[in-house]
């Protein structure tokens, strides 16, 4: 009996040796593999070292091991990427390789199986998507044309905050108000918010469901976008987490919201003649589902409603929140370095004065504000790792061997504060440093400031964006005073997501300029 004892006893304790130290031995092996990166424990890779928000986890490890790493999520390859040289390899040389996107769960419920444009893989029918999205949503002259309907909807939260009577304002749900309203009137001809100057708050006038919806399940969509679900890198844990199920009904409702949009769109459309159909496709200003209806006529194949939905929420998503995110950012950094607000609302003076609002045209002249959005865009970029890409073949990269289907995460965030190339006051809110500099520097330094991605996959709706951003932010500089609710400096914390919002909303005192009086009290809802 004894014998027995010892020797199971024995037999057990040699089992677990072995088994400890084969699991030794692989881990030593791995992290010899990775260039002395971190260990990756058996099963979840390295997932236990990612916290939120990601981008700074993610900061820290590359601070730690060094800024080029293999990593593992579970079962997928992670090439993670904080340096700019590094980065200009993988969007110039090897692009075409890192064009793809990785088959995650967002992408399947948000992105309607992968045919949105945002998560397509690279191939005919997302060079399709890009092609119609740069001819027809976000080209020049469709931007220009807009430029009047743009200053409308930003003279009417001008005019909302001046007839406003609280001294104190919260921030962000203006800014949303106002990316909704521009986004939603190039979509489908809908106006969600309107400002009734008896009340304190915006209205949302009879869609009001509808837009409360819209705004919820935005929120949620880029919360659970982020690149760290667990069951897109361990599989059996769609079994215990229900992370899929909880994005299958949300994507449900999406859908079900966006159809309604488009029968909407679709009833009147049926209801107008030819000859005003044939008018209409020659105005660049026209509503972007009527378009998507007129060539769903001649190419039903292509442009289903799938695809029609598809490209509404991409618009949506990439252009509500981001730029809301932008402008309440550089507020938060103005009222934190009133010098930099000074001198802002110095140049706007000189070159507008006080007789008119800031104009869409004002807007190349004014070298400092577009400035002050770089350097904001720098130290906040509106998706600090990008969109994930995944390589779609092998390829060496900074001397790493990187397998076939390995997701990129390029961490922008990081690279755009790294001391190497911004100098040793990279963390500091500093527009001057941007004083003759160009996007599109590609010198040694690698690309240092790409808040918009690069290559192929560049995000289309940046001129957009950058439009609404310049001339919301110049026209509450010009037309109000600011100032911080108490004496501490605003909290510059940030919330986590696929995009970088601020932790807690900012709130600002504030009051219109006396010289700006006589300008605002004529604007009209």
């Amino acid at each position: 009996m004894e014998l027995n004892i010892v020797f199971h006893a024995t037999a057990i304790f040699f089992f677990i040796f072995f088994i400890t130290k084969y699991f030794v031995l692989q881990l030593q092996l791995q992290q010899d593999k990775s260039q002395n990166g971190p260990l990756a424990l058996p099963i979840i890779g390295h997932l236990h070292l990612i916290k939120q928000p990601l981008h700074q986890s993610l900061l820290k490890i590359s601070a730690a091991y060094g800024q080029v790493l293999l990593l593992r999520f579970g079962s997928r390859n992670i090439f993670l990427v904080s340096s700019a040289s590094t980065a200009e390899e993988c969007f110039t040389t090897n692009d075409i390789i890192f064009a793809n996107r990785p088959l995650l769960l967002a992408g399947k419920y948000f992105g309607y199986e992968y045919s949105m444009i945002g998560v397509a893989p690279y191939g005919p029918h997302w060079r399709n998507l890009r092609r119609f999205t740069t001819l027809h949503a976000v080209s020049s002259s469709r931007l220009s044309a807009l430029s009047s309907f743009f200053s409308d909807e930003v003279h009417s939260l001008l005019h909302h905050l001046f007839m406003d009577v609280s001294p104190i304002i919260e921030l962000r749900s203006h800014l949303w108000e106002l990316t909704m309203n521009i986004v939603m009137g190039m979509i489908a001809g809908k106006k969600y918010y309107t400002r009734d100057t008896s009340t304190t708050y915006p209205n949302p006038n009879p869609n009001s469901n509808e837009v409360m919806k819209f705004r919820r399940i935005v929120e949620e969509v880029l919360k659970l976008s982020e690149a760290t679900s667990m069951e897109d890198f361990i599989p059996v844990m769609k079994l215990f987490c229900g992370m899929e199920k909880k994005m299958e009904k949300l994507g449900k409702e999406m859908d079900e919201l966006l159809q309604e949009m488009v029968e909407e769109r679709r009833k009147s459309w049926r209801l107008r003649s030819s000859q005003e159909k044939d008018k209409d496709k020659k105005k660049e200003e026209r509503i972007l589902i009527d378009v998507m209806l007129g060539l769903q006529e001649t190419q039903p194949e292509e442009y289903t409603d799938k695809l029609i939905k598809g490209m509404i929420i991409a618009m949506i998503l990439a252009g509500t929140e981001t730029s809301a995110a932008s402008i309440e950012w550089a507020m938060a950094l103005l009222l934190n370095h009133p010098q930099t607000l000074e001198k802002l609302k110095s140049e706007i003076k000189q070159h507008i004065g006080h007789e008119r609002l800031v104009k869409d045209t004002d807007i190349p002249k004014l070298n400092y504000l577009n400035n002050v959005i770089k350097e904001t865009l720098r130290l906040y970029p509106p998706v600090p790792l990008l969109i994930p890409h995944e390589s779609s073949k092998p390829c060496n990269i900074s001397g790493l061997h990187v397998p076939e289907n390995t997701i990129l995460l390029v961490n922008a965030y990081a690279i755009q504060r790294d001391p190497k190339f911004w100098g040793t006051d990279s963390m500091e809110f500093k527009p001057e440093r941007f004083e003759g500099y160009h996007d599109d520097d590609l010198d040694d330094k690698g690309l240092k400031y790409m808040p918009f991605g690069y290559g192929r996959r560049r995000c289309p709706g940046e001129g957009m964006g950058m439009k609404v951003v310049a001339l919301a932010l110049a026209s509450l500089v010009q037309c109000f005073e600011w100032e911080r609710v108490g004496e501490e400096i605003v909290s510059l914390d940030e919330g986590h997501g696929l995009t970088m919002p601020m932790a807690s909303p900012l709130h600002a005192k504030l009051k219109p300029c006396i010289d700006m009086v006589h300008v605002l009290s004529q604007l009209s809802n």
